[in-house]
């Protein structure tokens, strides 16, 4: 079966490429597109789609507000927002109306693809520099918390055990890069691997530690202590 796409997004420029992206892929099928989120409501409720992908900023109604509205009307559509912000506060309050993604409008056609395909599964994805924003936030209210200054302790002195007992050595590394939030593509520079073969080893990361999505297994990573948070 297809994955039906909607694609809500002003900038007519940006939201043709992106169905052009999604059109290459043989299981997605965009059924509709509009360029404001009043119109997205509308639209969702005529088409019933899997998956919506919704600009942050837009005239009349934000991505934001109709995401809520959206979720709220439609419980099963999944909704990945796409911005050009990537500080965690945005994140955050996106993700707290329902969005099950969060994609900087900078990213590469894999990441969407990508993106598209892990949400329509019921998991969540965040683009990798996202990620490795939270994961800093983390740390700094895991270091308040404790009782400790950033000022003083820039860097929290903590015991890392890679989990040999769960993953491989190279599983371990792809595990640290992807905490680091590093892209498929930036983890195969980084190892000497293809991508297809960085694919393979963040799904076997997944299986083995009983996660959704590579966001969840960064949170589960840090809070065994399993990967340096940098």
């Amino acid at each position: 079966m297809k994955t039906n796409i909607v694609i809500i997004d002003d900038h007519q420029l940006f939201r043709e490429g992106v169905k052009r992206i999604l059109d290459f892929e043989p299981s997605f099928q965009v059924v509709a597109e509009a360029d404001d989120g009043e119109r997205a409501l509308e639209i969702v409720e005529q088409f019933q789609p899997d998956v919506v992908i919704m600009d942050i900023n837009m005239p009349n109604m934000n991505g934001v507000e109709a995401t809520k509205q959206l979720i709220e009307a439609n419980p099963d559509t999944k909704v990945i927002i796409l911005s050009i912000h990537d500080d965690e506060s945005y994140v955050t309050h996106a993700l707290k109306t329902g969005a099950s993604g969060y994609l900087l409008k900078e990213m590469d056609a894999d990441s969407l693809v990508e993106a598209v395909k892990v949400v329509a599964d019921g998991g969540s994805y965040l683009h990798p520099r996202v990620t490795h924003n939270l994961v800093n936030e983390y740390r700094r209210l895991a270091v308040v918390a404790s009782g400790h200054s950033m000022a003083t302790h820039p860097h929290q002195m903590v015991e890392i055990r890679r989990p040999l007992h769960l993953l491989t050595r190279r599983e371990c590394e792809v595990l640290q890069l992807l905490t680091d939030g590093k892209s498929n593509r930036g983890i195969g520079d980084a190892l000497y691997i293809s991508e297809k073969t960085v694919k393979n080893h963040v799904s076997n990361i997944l299986q083995k530690m009983n996660v959704n999505d590579r966001t969840q297994a960064v949170v589960v990573a840090i809070k065994n202590g399993w990967v340096e948070v940098k």
